[in-house]
């Protein structure tokens, strides 16, 4: 047993309260070097009365170590608890302090101390049953052409980094019947503040809307209409830079140290200047349209708050998606968050981070990122073909062990974006690939969210490319995807086990495509079977259940001497749910 490779701490992703009686304990250790483990567990102040073993389960796997978790609900909200690890051979218990033979006394073990409620981290609820629709508004609709931009362009011609479509909220209104259809109940909208670009990440002005998307009473409008239709509403805003037309930055560009705004941003030098390409000042990437603004500064600070408190307040959105955020100070996100939650807790924050992101994922901060680490690894394995299944199944393990459950279960699952090439395009346009990609979207915990266009099968490459304007002439639809993706978004609404469920893999092998996993409650058992391949592939597992049905055509299959075997053609799924042992 490699005692080095074994860790534990009572605190982030490893031991944490799932809610206000559950604690989840982890535990890692190398990859298939550890037989059993088992927790250690009671209350301090009962020991002897209280301490039980709960026996854990490994809940991920990635090319290193094994994750194992258990469940453990104390009766007076604190446990002190240590751990037991076994071989054929060899038994070791591990306390807080060392590793040893014998049973640790109970002062020397992990401390949980109490389930303060306050220090619970609880995401909004109905995430976790949320399917997202992402609008880039410049591109959606041009549903009022008497606010068009100057020099609007006709709709559906190239987009390039600088020109306009006349997208506009109304257009959004028209057409929210397509999203109910679609099975969408919510939607992120990027900025719609005014600005001088098309995608509005250079805010002017944070407490005013674009008048080229509309004003504030067609915006109550939609909020509305959408709230009717069960549709939550997202908005996109960015606290780590304004734009260079920002009233205060303006202020600076003219009066450079004598402007009493100054110090609402990080200036180097003076006058403000670009020299051999980089700005004077600091600026998202070296962009000098957009200076960052210094959220330490208690003037800057009170003015993003109350914007973030405005609209929630005045317009009933249900989210803030956080632009560069892992650019801003953790204070402020913490100032924000709770400056948003005492408003409505029911707020979903969402903070735009493209790596590992547990510093901001500890319950003081947001409610979830959007999960690139996700998209990457989805792409790699189902739309480029990069990897094997064994490789994807690792992914996926490590983001699983990275945070508590409860973070998992908000994350914000997409397939591309505003930032990315589109999915299709990045499967030279197999739509069979995107097919798999989006099945196990649909399939896995988290909430998935869908870029305008790809239900129609919509391509674009990278930036300026992947925000062309939406089809909304039928004979340049893709129907036969449209309805794929209602299918797919119906069945997750359908079974809670394809949300909130536990997942696990059961098949996924080295230089192998064929994949299979596992998602379960208390009341419905999934299997879902894949093949990436441009091969047929067989792929078997034992199961105890003798029916199942297949949930894309309702037709059963009988499994005979305990052995699931699906022989699946290229590009090949099936999802079957368990109808009796």
């Amino acid at each position: 047993m490699l005692i080095e490779a074994v860790y534990h701490r009572p605190k982030l992703n490893w031991g944490y309260p799932y809610d206000l009686k559950t604690i989840h304990l982890r535990l890692r250790t190398k990859k298939q070097d550890v037989k059993e483990v088992w927790a250690l567990a009671g209350d301090k102040y009962m020991w002897e009365k209280s301490k039980e073993r709960v026996q854990m389960h490994v809940f991920a796997t990635d090319d290193w170590f094994d994750y194992w978790e258990c469940e453990v609900v104390p009766p007076f909200r604190r446990i002190k608890y240590g751990f037991l690890l076994k071989n054929d051979d060899e038994e070791i218990w591990m306390d807080e302090d060392k590793f040893g033979k014998e049973e640790p006394k109970m002062d020397r073990l992990f401390d949980i101390p109490f389930i303060n409620p306050v220090d619970v981290f609880t995401p909004p609820a109905w995430v976790k049953d949320a399917v997202f629709y992402q609008i880039f508004p410049e591109r959606f609709a041009n549903g009022d052409p008497s606010i068009n931009p100057k020099d609007t362009l006709p709709w559906g011609e190239k987009p390039e980094w600088f020109n306009f479509f006349g997208g506009d909220l109304q257009g959004i209104i028209d057409h929210l019947d397509h999203l109910t259809d679609l099975g969408i109940n919510a939607i992120y909208m990027t900025p719609i503040f005014k600005a001088t670009t098309n995608h509005k990440y250079d805010t002017e002005d944070y407490m005013e809307l674009d008048p080229h998307f509309g004003d504030k009473e067609t915006l109550k409008k939609l909020i509305a209409t959408c709230h009717d239709k069960g549709i939550r509403v997202m908005f996109d805003a960015v606290f780590n830079h304004s734009g260079k037309t920002f009233a205060p930055f303006v202020d600076v560009q003219e009066k450079g140290e004598q402007s009493k705004y100054k110090d609402w941003f990080h200036v180097r030098k003076f006058p403000l200047a670009v020299e051999d390409g980089i700005p004077t000042y600091d600026t998202f990437d070296f962009e000098p349209l957009m200076p960052k603004l210094n959220t330490e500064n208690p003037e800057v600070k009170e003015y993003l708050l109350n914007v973030a408190k405005y609209w929630v307040e005045e317009f009933g959105i249900d989210g803030w998606r956080l632009d560069v955020a892992d650019e801003v100070d953790h204070h402020f996100w913490r100032e924000f968050r709770q400056t948003v939650k005492s408003i409505n807790p029911d707020v979903y924050i969402l903070g735009e981070i493209w790596h590992e992101s547990s510093p901001w994922l500890q319950g003081d901060q947001f409610d979830a990122v959007m999960n690139y680490p996700f998209k990457n690894a989805v792409t790699d394995f189902f739309v480029e073909d990069t990897t094997d299944a064994l490789t994807f199944a690792h992914a996926i393990g490590t983001q699983m062990s990275r945070y508590p459950r409860q973070v998992t279960e908000v994350s914000f699952n997409l397939l591309d974006s505003h930032d990315t090439a589109r999915a299709l395009t990045l499967a030279k346009g197999n739509k069979d690939r995107l097919k798999l990609a989006v099945t196990f979207q649909m399939t896995y915990s988290g909430t998935p969210c869908i870029y305008y266009g790809d239900e129609f099968g919509m391509e674009g490459d990278n930036d300026p490319d992947c925000r062309r304007c939406m089809i909304w002439d039928e004979k340049d639809q893709d129907l036969e995807l449209f309805a794929f993706y209602q299918q797919l978004i119906a069945l997750r609404k359908q079974y809670p086990a394809l949300r909130q469920g536990t997942f696990k893999f059961l098949h996924a092998k080295e230089g192998n495509n064929g994949l299979i996993y596992e998602r379960s409650d208390d009341k419905d058992t999934f299997v879902i079977a894949m093949n990436s391949s441009s091969e047929p592939v067989t792929v078997s597992i034992d199961v105890k259940t003798t029916q199942w049905e297949n949930m894309l055509d309702h037709t059963t299959l009988h499994v005979e001497n305990g052995r699931l075997e699906e022989q699946l053609p290229a590009f090949a799924f099936v999802i079957l749910k368990a109808v009796q042992s």
